[in-house]
């Protein structure tokens, strides 16, 4: 039966797949989204079908929170590699996103995956915070990662911006997440507990980076291979810090660990295979217009 964390981490997942879908259909009818233009992220905000998806993913972290404070990081993050798999119909009936074989198959690797993972993975052991010099060390590196991918995302295609936005994203998004298993902790201690901690302030200063990070990575009109970024740096990284900094373990016997960890690398090879996906130069796109070119007009294909 599956549980009430692994629930609230599903639905969550839902949730940040309408929202990833909505905001990047608010965003079609604008000029470029650029982060070296700040207002063409405020032009965002008078669009309504973006305003609701960005309502569908507040509350979307509302129960990924709530999955956060009754299960383990471990455990709940990975089934947000789920987001994927709910984004292809949502990209196909909102915003016209081809769905192929390729896309459908990689979904069917992800569900397995994750079947696996879930039944056969139960992290054990663990605490909810960790030194403050180990998280400087391990925030210190991963945002240095971000800015290498940021780098290298420069006169890329549509479809390299929207992965490589997307990567980061994603290990911004999973540094938030990491960050709320104290977060939540000391909640339950009082508010001026939390308020008094910076783990709340870097939450907030982080999921907000990320969120700016993704409306980029959507404005390049490739849905797929966004979102299947986001939802594979945040489960890795999540994992990363829940095992090396605060020590969750899978189960015994060893042959449980054997099947949870093959389950995960098959989802994450799912989203991978999505994210690549080869056919996705193919389809016209609002985005993949040239500069010069007005935004509501694809590219002449060649």
């Amino acid at each position: 039966m599956i549980s009430v964390s692994a629930l609230f981490g599903l639905t969550a997942a839902f949730l940040f797949a309408l929202a990833a879908a909505l905001q990047q259909k608010g965003s079609l009818g604008l000029p470029k989204i650029s982060l070296g233009d700040p207002t063409s992220l405020l032009r965002l905000a008078a669009q309504r079908t973006w305003l609701l998806g960005t309502g569908a993913l507040l509350l979307g972290y509302v129960f990924q929170a709530a999955a956060l404070d009754r299960g383990r990081l471990s455990i709940v993050e990975p089934l947000l590699v789920t987001t994927v798999v709910f984004a292809l119909p949502l990209g196909h009936f909102l915003t016209g996103q081809h769905v192929g074989r390729k896309e459908v198959i990689g979904a069917g690797v992800i569900l397995l995956g994750l079947a696996a993972f879930t039944v056969y993975g139960d992290p054990a052991g663990g605490r909810s915070n960790a030194p403050n010099d180990e998280w400087a060390l391990t925030i210190g590196l991963l945002l240095a990662v971000c800015l290498v991918l940021m780098s290298l995302a420069r006169g890329r295609s549509p479809v390299g911006r929207a992965a490589l936005y997307g990567t980061v994203a994603g290990v911004l998004f999973g540094l938030s997440a990491s960050l709320a298993k104290p977060t939540l902790e000391m909640l339950h201690e009082g508010l001026d507990v939390v308020l008094s901690h910076w783990q709340v302030y870097a939450l907030l200063l982080l999921g907000g980076l990320a969120f700016v990070v993704q409306q980029v990575s959507l404005s390049t009109g490739h849905l797929a291979p966004s979102v299947a970024t986001v939802s594979v740096a945040n489960p890795v990284v999540c994992i990363l810090i829940g095992v090396l900094l605060l020590e969750e373990r899978l189960s015994r016997p060893a042959w449980h660990v054997v099947v949870a960890v093959t389950g995960l690398l098959l989802a994450l090879g799912g989203a991978v295979v999505i994210a690549l996906r080869r056919d996705v130069d193919r389809e016209a796109s609002p985005r993949d217009a040239s500069p010069d070119q007005p935004a509501t007009e694809a590219a002449p294909s060649t």
